[in-house]
């Protein structure tokens, strides 16, 4: 087995691609810390890896955040711990799926929200999946015209973040949907 790393725009996170499906089309899992882990094997083995503070699958990648050490002594351990859980089989999660938490907006702004989500889901999330994380929509407030986000995986944390929410992908939204206004990280 042949496991690829690529760096991320977070310096604190490398984004290992194993030549296989991890999640699947579409499918994501954050675990941002070791008791999250509890229920994925293969999640639970990279937290015991010193240094490790976050784990995401993507469809086809798995991010790993690091809160310190030096990425040339993690990544042997990152590895093998992944090459080890692939090759025993192992199940990737147990237990019931992940809760996404509800999504906020009214009655009347159904049609907005489709294309926000239509939006984010064409153009943002493959992009963002690229740079080893994932954003969820959240929200909206018709009255402020505030569209909710959250970022997962590489993007949680990271110095650009800020950039890429107000920058790439409010201005993306005002120019699409005149009722968006501004683009926030919940």
């Amino acid at each position: 087995m042949f496991i690829q790393t690529e760096s991320t725009p977070n310096p604190a996170t490398l984004k290992f691609l194993p030549g296989r499906d991890v999640m699947g089309e579409g499918a994501v899992a954050d675990f941002p810390d070791a008791e999250a882990a509890e229920r994925s094997p293969l999640a639970s083995a990279l937290f015991a890896v010193p240094d490790v503070a976050r784990v995401f699958f993507g469809s086809d990648f798995i991010s790993v955040t690091k809160k310190g050490g030096d990425w040339k002594h993690l990544k042997p351990a990152i590895l093998g711990a992944i090459m080890e859980h692939f090759t025993q089989g192992l199940p990737l999660i147990e237990g019931p799926a992940e809760e996404t938490g509800e999504e906020s907006f009214g009655e009347t702004e159904g049609e907005i929200v489709s294309q926000i989500k239509e939006l984010l889901d064409t153009r943002v999330r493959p992009a963002v999946a690229g740079d080893g994380g994932d954003i969820v929509f959240k929200g909206f407030d018709g009255k402020s015209g505030t569209v909710f986000l959250h970022l997962r995986g590489s993007c949680a944390g990271c110095p650009s973040s800020v950039l890429t929410l107000k920058h790439g992908i409010e201005n993306m939204l005002r120019h699409y949907i005149p009722e968006v206004s501004a683009v926030e990280s919940v």
